[in-house]
């Protein structure tokens, strides 16, 4: 599995609707899981995000598939960062010579 950070803010549909973002946190899981990913931690943030999530998914297809269905539904707008674990770090570092 594969590792993604998710940075996420509410469109302005999605603050209207804030009181039905723990639903709609919960449908998110649900298809992620449904993909065959899974949500590893989530956070309410302060700052330029106003969501962040770690994830992983099977592949970058499939985390790409999850972030416009999550697009179409117009309550959120993502950014995906791809995260390497430490051992892929240091074995990145590494190769560099």
């Amino acid at each position: 599995m594969t590792t993604y950070i998710v940075l996420i803010n509410w469109t302005e549909q999605g603050a209207k609707n804030v009181r039905d973002s723990p639903k709609r946190l919960d449908a998110a899981k649900k298809l992620l899981g449904d993909m065959g990913g899974t949500f590893k931690a989530f956070y309410l943030t302060m700052g330029d995000c106003d969501m962040v999530a770690v994830v992983e998914a099977p592949d970058d297809a499939v985390l790409a598939r999850f972030s416009l269905m999550l697009a179409i539904g117009g309550n959120v707008r993502t950014r995906t960062l791809k995260a390497f674990p430490e051992l892929a770090y240091r074995e990145i570092i590494a190769s560099l010579g």
